[in-house]
């Protein structure tokens, strides 16, 4: 019994050292104790608030760097509204407009009503917004922008623009807490922040696509990210693990609030933790409290969205459940077996759960009648070989650069800015150590025919202490593989770059070396980042404001545009005129309205181009000869992934089974020649060096 005592005080006494921790209920003096609630001593609650300042500070100095470098680049404060408005390309604007709308609307309830009764966006057809899109973003914004007394010294826009560049500098924050806690070190946490500024040309497009969602969402996931880091933690008070726990909640809900692509997100983070629990890596009860927070925001967002069936339909929201079958059926403790048998285990476990994801998901699809998300599992295997894609959605979402793969000069800026080699070898080294840690750990349960002593204590394995770190070396593998399958994902794995590179070189020894190298490296650096701030410019796009300037002087406010996408997006937000089409993409049937609108740029007789049109309700379209006469690339054009799924040979007369010559004009560039069978149907109404636009009589 003495012994016992002893090694029971030792082990406090060594838990204590090592976590900074002091037994509650061990001390009679009231200031301990309140220290204790948080697991710090007096001394190292003032060093984390060092390192809380120095982390704020940061991240105030990100965002003044995003917001600067976007003034400098637009001369944003100087040019005029319109101009501004359309600095917002693509889908970018279509988002602002609805915040806009918000803004402009009588009341806040009169603005929702519009939202969810919206006819300009898909004219004329009805639609919700909130429904179809994540905007709610828009909406919390214009609500609080209407509600301060700040209308009469801070114009909507950049109200807009400045919340978003403060959620850049909370991402930066989460960097630094996410390193922090991995490393124990606050300097290896103003490395990653530095790291991540220094390499903003792959880390970040936020200065240039301010609106899109992952602008909002991102800043959310790494708040999620850096509080699973502590809750992965294994020796923490009640009340930190409370905490955890609530940030983990709600940053989920608002990163899958504020992002339609969430659901792919979180199924690598439910691979990763589903990783890390057949590893044996993380408590189970942690695992399904995650798998707990990534279901509860899904479900909440689908029910915000009006039952989006999309999130419904989603693999994560089959594969959690999936998981979590699997794990009440093995059981939390792990059955003694040889190495090579448990190894089985892994793979068969990891089988039977895809397997069982897929019976889910398709069961629920057919119940519920989902075809939404159909072009994007045709592009996937399209894009790897598995299947040969000839329709529309296929092929443009192939010829869009940012999903194609990660281009080899982006590996030489990140090796250029130091992070790439750092990230490399310490990703290597972490991904050995986990195998270590998981055989280590296998061999304590090895059946060896004798009845083992359950009570004794087991050999530690690497990652005994360190579950938060086999969760974020899994992680990243996922990240990875998406970053380098997609162009547009990268910047979910480049701040990992950041975060396990400094990581990587967290200790005091390394520090010399790698400021040296740093400063080596100071020429590619630093000094373009401070030059950036040096380049002074404007947003000069004079062809695009007389578009817009004319149709809001001289169109109907009931008349309705047709053209691009990314155009008709700027058309909305500048003109608040009614569009046929834009370019959100994830509805079934506005996928084929497009293609049919698009029908102006193929080989079609002005018959139908004009039959299309009124169809629709068109009142004008807008032609632009950058579409039009752009040069053929790899069938990649528009004209040509129109005339490909018409079944009509591409100009460049490439021919492929099933394609025949066409001897009909293309409509786009035949109506600019004013021919009788033309102008009975079209007129032309404005004109510049960009854009034709022509009424539909």
């Amino acid at each position: 019994m003495t012994e016992l005592r002893r090694r029971k005080a030792s082990r406090g006494k060594y838990s204590n050292i090592r976590n900074g921790l002091h037994k509650s209920g061990g001390s009679s003096h009231g200031g301990k104790e309140a220290w204790s609630l948080w697991g710090m001593s007096p001394n190292q609650l003032f060093m984390n608030g060092i390192a809380l300042l120095l982390c704020l500070y940061l991240g105030y100095k990100h965002a003044w760097y995003m917001s600067l470098i976007h003034e400098n680049n637009m001369w944003f404060s100087n040019i005029k509204e319109v101009e501004r408005e359309i600095s917002f390309r693509t889908e970018s604007g279509l988002y602002y407009s609805y915040y806009k709308q918000m803004v402009q609307a009588p009341s806040i309830s009169q603005g929702l009503y519009g939202l969810t009764h919206d006819n300009f966006t898909e004219h004329p057809d009805t639609i919700n917004i909130l429904e179809r899109m994540n905007i709610y973003q828009e909406v919390i914004l214009s609500i609080i922008y209407r509600i301060l007394p700040i209308k009469s010294w801070v114009e909507p826009i950049f109200f807009y623009i400045n919340a978003v560049f403060g959620l850049h500098g909370m991402l930066v924050c989460a960097l630094f807490a996410t390193t922090q806690v991995l490393s124990g070190s606050w300097l290896a946490g103003a490395l990653t922040a530095c790291l991540y500024v220094f390499n903003k040309v792959d880390t970040t497009r936020v200065e240039y696509v301010i609106p899109l969602r992952e602008s909002f969402s991102l800043p959310f996931l790494w708040v999620q990210i850096a509080a699973t880091t502590f809750y992965f933690r294994p020796v923490q008070s009640k009340q930190q693990e409370k905490l955890a726990v609530v940030t983990i909640m709600l940053s989920t809900f608002l990163f899958s609030l504020c992002w339609q692509f969430n659901q792919f997100i979180l199924l690598l983070q439910a691979f990763a933790l589903f990783g890390v629990w057949v590893l044996d890596m993380v408590p189970p009860r942690k695992v399904r409290m995650l798998y707990l927070a990534q279901a509860s925001s899904l479900l909440l967002t689908c029910l915000l969205q009006y039952i989006n069936k999309m999130i419904i339909g989603s693999l994560v929201l089959s594969f959690i459940p999936a998981s979590l079958l699997l794990m009440y059926v093995r059981g939390d403790e792990m059955t003694p077996c040889s190495i090579p048998a448990r190894l089985v285990k892994v793979v068969m476990y990891s089988l039977f759960v895809l397997v069982l994801m897929l019976v889910f998901n398709q069961a629920v699809k057919f119940v519920i009648n989902l075809e939404a998300d159909e072009h994007i599992f045709k592009f996937i295997m399209s894009k790897f070989g598995i299947a040969h894609g000839r329709d529309f959605d296929s092929r443009l979402y192939l010829c869009i650069d940012a999903f194609g793969f990660l281009s080899f000069d982006t590996y030489e800026r990140l090796t250029r800015g130091v992070v790439f080699p750092l990230y490399v070898v310490t990703h290597v080294i972490l991904l050995v150590v986990l195998l270590v840690s998981a055989l280590q750990n296998w061999s304590n349960h090895v059946h060896d025919g004798s009845v083992k002593d359950h009570t004794s204590p087991r050999k530690s394995h690497l990652l005994h202490s360190r579950p938060e770190l086999a969760y974020h070396t899994v992680l990243a593998v996922f990240f990875g593989a998406l970053g380098l399958s997609t162009l547009r994902m990268k910047y979910l794995w480049t701040p990992y770059m950041c975060v396990l590179g400094s990581f990587g070189i967290s200790d005091y020894k390394m520090w010399k070396s790698v400021l040296s190298q740093i400063k080596a490296q100071g020429v590619i650096a630093l000094p373009p980042a401070l030059k950036e701030l040096e380049e002074l410019k404007e947003f000069w796009d004079p062809d695009t404001v007389d578009l817009m300037e004319w149709a809001k002087k001289e169109v109907a406010p009931g008349a309705a545009f047709t053209g691009s996408m990314q155009l008709l997006a700027g058309v909305k937000l500048c003109t608040g005129r009614p569009i046929t089409n834009h370019p959100h993409y994830e509805d079934k049937y506005l996928r084929y309205k497009t293609k049919q609108l698009y029908q102006m740029y193929g080989r079609r007789t002005p018959e139908d181009v004009h039959s299309i049109l009124r169809e629709y309700r068109s009142s004008y379209i807008i032609l632009e000869d950058s579409i039009c006469m752009a040069p053929s690339k790899g069938n990649c054009r528009l004209p040509d992934l129109i005339d490909i799924d018409n079944g009509i040979i591409p100009d460049n007369g490439k021919i492929e089974p099933g394609l025949v010559k066409s001897s009909v004009p293309r409509f786009c560039d035949e109506i600019r020649y004013n021919g009788t069978q033309y102008t009975k149907y079209f007129k032309l109404v404005f004109s510049n060096r960009t854009f034709r636009v022509y009424e539909i009589l």
